[in-house]
C-alpha cells in the first residue's frame, strides 16, 4: 500500500509508531471521550465509511482510510508522526 501513496518503505516505521501509540493496531479501539475509532483513530469513526462499508471491522479498510488521511493532511507518515510528537494527536 505504501507504493500506492508514493511513499518509500522507510515511511512504514512511522505508521507503526503512530498506530501503536494511537490504537495498538486494534481494529475496534475506541476512545469514549473523543469518539475516535479503529486503527487510525478516526473522529468520528464513521468517516472511514468513505473507504468501505466494512470499516467497523476490516483492518484493511481502516488502514487504507488512515493512509489517505495522512497523505491529504500531512503528506507522509513521518510528518504525521512529527505532529503526533509535538501535539499528542495527528
Amino acid at each position: 500500500m505504501l507504493g500506492h501513496f508514493h511513499w518509500r518503505h522507510r515511511q512504514f516505521k512511522y505508521l507503526v509508531w503512530l498506530w501503536n501509540r494511537e490504537s495498538s493496531w486494534n481494529v475496534h479501539a475506541s476512545n469514549p471521550y473523543s469518539g475516535a475509532y479503529g486503527i487510525p483513530q478516526a473522529v468520528p469513526g464513521s468517516k472511514m465509511s468513505s473507504a468501505g462499508k466494512d470499516w467497523p471491522d476490516n483492518p484493511w479498510t481502516q488502514i487504507r482510510w488512515g493512509m489517505r488521511y495522512i497523505k491529504s493532511r500531512y503528506g507522509s507518515p513521518s510528518a504525521a508522526w512529527a505532529h503526533e510528537l509535538a501535539t499528542g494527536w495527528y
